[in-house]
């Protein structure tokens, strides 16, 4: 595995952002490519980790069963020696549809290497974890963050190119809703569900390509919400229909989120939807006032039916890496 040789240190402090998956090109590949993806980089929730060089391993705070085992992993996957005190104090939400799991092991990886004056790059480090397996946004997120379009895999022994990478806007606000009780199909069920899915139609795929070139990325770029926002909500409701049988007939994971997102709509939300499995929803606002009083508005009825409303930023750089 190829590593660049560094300065060593005793500390590596790691704080690691969440993203979205907005959805994918086209599942079935058939042109070749499959899956295909757009997802974001948000300010929170967010992975933070400490990381020290020790005697003996330890490991404390959130995930401390899945920090062991990717510890091991990674110490056999990049010939890593030595023991590590690993400590993760925040850990983004896990099978949310916010790439906790992505984070929290780029994040390991990284601080194991630094610690041993070592690095590699998020595709490296992500191939050794055995993460990315259909999507290049949450290793893009980390190194990167921004707005982000992979162009899906050729192959199963690549990570899929990051076809574009664009600044999200400063000023708009994403509002997030957030179930806890419930979890998006992940691991072998994930695998599954794929498996039991009917063939996506090309030209549903060819359509969706087009609305990402021609309206998602060029209102993007413009800082026009209301277009981004059709596309987005469109975007949703072709790969939602298409996952719905296998999460339930709904294009929701949960139902509560999807009755929160939807009011979202209602009140001048744009660019509803469901990050990857869910159960996590969101909608786009062109300011942090809109999205306080959008989140005024529901806070009560979403709090009451077991939801948690964050307002959160995009975020246009990757993980915050700091020795000491």
């Amino acid at each position: 595995m190829p590593t660049r040789g560094s300065a060593s240190a005793s500390e590596i402090h790691i704080t690691a952002p969440a993203r979205l998956h907005l959805g994918f090109l086209d599942p079935d590949g058939a042109l070749g490519r499959r899956f295909g993806s757009i997802g974001l980089a948000i300010s929170e929730p967010s992975t933070q980790l400490v990381a020290t060089s020790a005697d003996k391993t330890t490991v404390s705070g959130q995930e401390c069963a899945r920090t062991e085992q990717l510890i091991a992993h990674f110490k056999s996957a990049f010939d890593v020696a030595g023991h590590f005190n690993m400590t993760v104090r925040q850990a983004i939400p896990s099978h949310a549809g916010l790439g906790s799991g992505t984070q929290l092991a780029l994040a390991i990886g990284a601080s194991m290497l630094r610690l041993h004056g070592r690095r590699a790059t998020a595709p490296e480090i992500g191939a050794a974890l055995n993460r990315g397996a259909r999507s290049a946004i949450g290793m893009t997120a980390f190194s990167d963050g921004g707005f982000i379009i992979d162009g899906g895999k050729a192959d199963e022994s690549h990570p899929p190119p990051v076809v574009a990478r664009v600044e999200f806007p400063d000023r708009w606000r994403i509002v997030l809703a957030i179930d806890s009780e419930t979890h998006g199909i992940h691991g072998k069920r994930e695998t599954e569900a794929f498996a039991e899915l009917a063939s996506f139609p090309e030209a549903q795929a060819a359509h969706l390509c087009h609305i990402t070139l021609m309206q998602m990325l060029p209102a993007l770029l413009d800082e026009d919400i209301a277009e981004f926002g059709r596309a987005v909500t469109e975007m949703q409701a072709s790969i939602g229909t298409y996952f719905a049988p296998v999460q339930g007939g709904s294009t929701f994971s949960s139902p509560r989120v999807e009755k929160i997102v939807r009011k979202m709509g209602m009140l001048g939300g744009h660019g509803i939807g469901q990050s990857s499995w869910g159960p996590t929803g969101f909608a786009f606002f062109d300011s942090q006032d809109a999205a306080e009083r959008l989140y005024a508005t529901l806070v009560e009825e979403a709090k009451a039916s077991g939801v948690d409303l964050m307002v959160v930023t995009g975020r246009n750089q990757g993980a915050t890496i700091t020795a000491k």
